[in-house]
């Protein structure tokens, strides 16, 4: 039972307390913020090849603790052993990138026409970020704020969830390669330490992915001091299946892109647009596949799906399913917790048809294992319905036809199109999205830029006046000569 003080954490597979943590208020948050302050003024002049070597050894930790790791989110957070050991092998190539990256990012020389002067570009941190990092994916999105802030010079204080905590609460051994009070982890509610962490005004900088109502009030209070914000806050993202698709692979392909961490990912694809030729075949062939998956504990290594996060989230997956059948959706498989599972927040994943864009499914975040499918006429029409949502993190294309992957990819509103391949990332690649997704981005050069802030200096090597100057009704001006008409 949560207290005052402690929060259970639960096992999701079995509802179990597995552990407590501590709900951490205003008075730690303002300790950690003293100390990532004192830290900063030091790890910000650190040269770049040390800064290197730390990122590449919290990468090599990483690797070495995958295991044990792996088995704990797994624990926590329900998702199948062998997707919590990928998400540790996708962390550690994350530091080892932005280790490299940061090498020659420091900024630019901007050539001058004038042979004295010299314009230099500096790229500078801010100085503490608050990163509050979601359940779904602890490891992985939080390596995706910290490695970059750390690269370009920031102190951090990580703010882990608080369903998912214990995980990210190894990485105190990991981190310790780092001098004290560079990177720091506090534990507890969003109300409580989170609040404290985006009030605080000693903190710079609010790293935040997670819903869009935490996220508008997060960038509320940052605006009021005008502080720096960097939001990642969902989707609703569309795939759409061609004719021309090897319907055998495309189903597959939707079925993981629906169902991947029982949909609990926010590239999850919740809106299947399925050329109207092809519908029936392809939807005979997903549901086929979707009934011989396997729900249940992610420590059997039989297990395809695992329970969701918590009971509320899965009653929001029941409460969308359910009014789209009332509206007139069928439901061609799942649909229900499953029969063989007494605990556990397990939900059977799901097919839907007849569905419309009127229903909850097709418009809100279900962030769960629903795969709703809608065919089309027309490719114009797939593209019209794809950009019909308030968000535009990512969206699947499944055709072999050049012409429409580009028509596709130029008129969607996402920020990243992945054609015949879902939801892979590539650490280069910058993530992130349109519109109400936030409009941040992760990975990349981008990502890095995110936590640095941009320093224009202008030099001239001589201290000589200078021609506009004034006085001006004292300067010889040439007037031009008035001349006679002819």
């Amino acid at each position: 039972m949560k207290t005052a003080n402690k929060i259970p954490v639960l096992n999701p597979a079995t509802e179990e307390v597995i552990s407590e943590i501590p709900n951490q208020g205003p008075q730690e948050v303002d300790r950690a913020v003293t100390l990532s302050q004192r830290a900063f003024e030091k790890w910000r002049w650190t040269p770049a090849h040390e800064k290197a070597e730390l990122l590449h050894e919290v990468s090599r930790r990483i690797k070495e603790k995958t295991q044990d790791l792996a088995k704990l989110l797994t624990e926590e957070g329900g998702k199948p052993f062998r997707e919590n050991v990928d998400e540790m092998g996708w962390s550690a190539s994350c530091f080892d990138y932005y280790a490299e990256l940061q090498r020659n990012k420091r900024g630019r020389v901007i050539p001058s026409v004038e042979p004295s002067q010299l314009s230099l570009i500096l790229k500078e941190p801010y100085g503490v970020v608050a990163t509050i990092v979601p359940w779904n994916y602890p490891i992985l999105l939080m390596s995706w704020k910290v490695a970059p802030a750390l690269a370009a010079g920031n102190a951090v204080i990580i703010k882990p969830a608080e369903q998912t905590p214990l995980s990210t609460l190894q990485f105190r051994e990991i981190f310790d390669c780092f001098p004290s009070g560079v990177v720091q982890i506090l534990t507890g509610e969003g109300e409580t330490t989170g609040e404290a962490l985006v009030r605080h005004p000693g903190v710079s900088l609010v790293a935040f992915t997670g819903s869009l109502e935490v996220g508008k009030h997060i960038a509320k209070i940052c605006a009021e001091q005008v502080k720096k914000v960097h939001l990642e806050l969902g989707g609703k993202d569309a795939f759409v299946v061609c004719e021309d698709s090897d319907l055998d692979v495309a189903a597959k392909a939707v079925a993981w892109a629906s169902f991947l961490n029982t949909g609990q990912v926010c590239t999850s694809a919740e809106r299947i647009y399925v050329a109207e030729p092809i519908a029936k075949e392809f939807i005979g062939k997903i549901v086929s596949f979707t009934k011989s998956l396997k729900v249940g504990s992610g420590m059997d290594p039989e297990t395809d799906i695992g329970p969701m996060i918590g009971e509320p989230y899965r009653k929001k997956v029941e409460a969308h399913v359910q009014e789209a059948v009332k509206r007139g959706a069928k439901i061609l498989a799942g649909g229900r917790k499953p029969p063989h599972l007494s605990k556990g927040f397990f939900y059977e994943p799901t097919v839907l048809t007849g569905v419309d864009h009127d229903m909850t499914v097709m418009k809100d975040e279900t962030f769960g294992p629903v795969c709703p499918i809608k065919p089309f006429k027309k490719f114009e029409e797939a593209i019209r319905w794809t950009n019909d949502s308030i968000y535009g993190l990512g969206v699947n294309l499944y055709t072999r036809d050049t012409g429409k992957v580009k028509q596709f990819y130029e008129k969607v509103e996402a920020g990243t199109v992945w054609i015949n391949d879902p939801l892979t990332d590539n650490d280069a690649g910058p993530f992130g999205g349109y519109k109400a997704t936030g409009g941040s981005r992760e990975l990349g050069e981008e990502g890095l830029e995110e936590f640095q802030q941009t320093k224009h200096v202008h030099w001239d090597f001589e201290q000589k006046v200078k021609p506009w100057w004034y006085p001006y009704g004292r300067k010889e001006t040439t007037v031009p000569k008035k001349t006679k008409k002819s």
